[in-house]
């Protein structure tokens, strides 16, 4: 297996080296909309996986998994690959609303926790702008903007959102 956090040979070394403490500061980069019209969209790009199987195929690619909008919310996911394919994590927000009528934050809450522990976190936008980030992980990067200036910024859970 390959390591993609580190230098090949031929390749010159990073100019900083790398973190001893195992984290290699990569990490996917989620984004929700929801315009003026209740229109949703959500865009997902992947830190990518060091050492991963050859062929292996994460979440962040596959609809319904890492990434979900329809006309009821707009779902970015993060998180270890198998599990959030395996729970279809941003689909199973969208199902949530539309089949129990569930508001956007009770159904993102009630699908991370059925999520293994330290497995899942996302981001989510219903078309009426009702904005949620949930995670079961320690942290997770964060922040969100609304129309009216509300800023959000957070990493650790003690920040309310």
């Amino acid at each position: 297996m390959l390591d993609y956090t580190q230098p090949t040979k031929g390749q010159s070394p990073q100019e900083t080296p790398p973190p001893t403490d195992g984290n290699s500061r990569i990490g996917t980069v989620g984004c929700v909309a929801v315009d003026s019209a209740g229109s949703l969209a959500a865009a997902t790009s992947t830190g990518g996986y060091p050492n991963k199987m050859i062929g292996r195929i994460g979440d962040t690619p596959i609809v319904g998994a890492g990434t979900y909008a329809n006309t009821l919310c707009a779902v970015s996911v993060t998180g270890r690959g198998e599990q959030v394919i395996r729970h279809t994590v941003a689909r199973d927000v969208a199902a949530l609303m539309e089949h129990l009528g569930l508001p956007l934050r009770e159904a993102a809450a009630r699908v991370v926790a059925s999520a293994p522990r330290g497995s899942a976190g996302l981001v989510a936008v219903s078309a009426e702008g009702e904005v949620c980030m949930v995670y079961n992980t320690p942290g997770m990067f964060r922040a969100c903007i609304t129309e009216n200036g509300h800023t959000e910024v957070g990493i650790w859970a003690d920040t309310g959102l």
